[in-house]
């Protein structure tokens, strides 16, 4: 499917999704977006109620530290692509269950070789353990693994600096190191 796929398609079929129960109590999908020729992907865990109500990723609170974190990096969102785990909104804003992550895993993993992103960073433990099983992310946080043909950066989720303002510090000691490693490898590749 890859040969024909787009990411046009992709969000269609994940509009059309109905493989959990997380479509009934979700406003709308959030597929993701960004740019189809990105280097670089993040993938947060799931969409929250801003999320669900715009369609899109990361435009809540999180989604504003992130931007902050992105222009203190040096990197640009319009030249990213932003995705999540699962893309309906878990009831309360709970994690996703096995079941549900499962259910999204295809379109995700879609999404990955449509894009085929140098750069892979997953933004906290739960978007991290699909690359790194049992991942302590206070231990591996900003930590660059080279997992099949991707760089993979996990980070704290933004959120960890709304609910503790201690992980702004390692938020921002990480992204700016991610920025640096993003031109440094691209300056190399190109």
């Amino acid at each position: 499917m890859v040969g024909t796929d787009s990411l046009a398609l992709i969000a269609d079929d994940i509009r059309g999704c109905r493989a959990c129960s997380l479509c009934e109590s979700a406003t709308q999908a959030v597929p993701g977006s960004g740019a189809a020729d990105a280097r670089l992907l993040i993938i947060g865990e799931a969409p929250g109620a801003h999320e669900d109500a715009a369609g899109m990723p990361f435009v809540g609170a999180s989604g504003k530290v992130l931007d902050k974190l992105l222009l203190l990096a040096g990197l640009n969102r319009d030249t990213l692509f932003i995705a999540n785990v699962v893309k309906h909104r878990p009831p309360q804003n709970r994690d996703p269950l096995p079941a549900e992550v499962h259910a999204c895993a295809s379109f995700l993993q879609r999404q990955i070789a449509v894009i085929n992103p140098l750069f892979i960073v997953p933004l906290g433990r739960h978007a991290a353990s699909r690359w790194i099983p049992h991942i302590k992310i206070s231990a591996a946080h900003g930590v660059p693994q080279h997992i099949a043909n991707h760089i993979v950066v996990p980070m704290f989720h933004p959120a960890a600096a709304l609910y503790q303002p201690r992980n702004m510090a390692a938020l921002e000691t990480d992204f700016l190191l991610l920025g640096e490693l993003y031109r440094t490898v691209l300056h190399n590749a190109g």
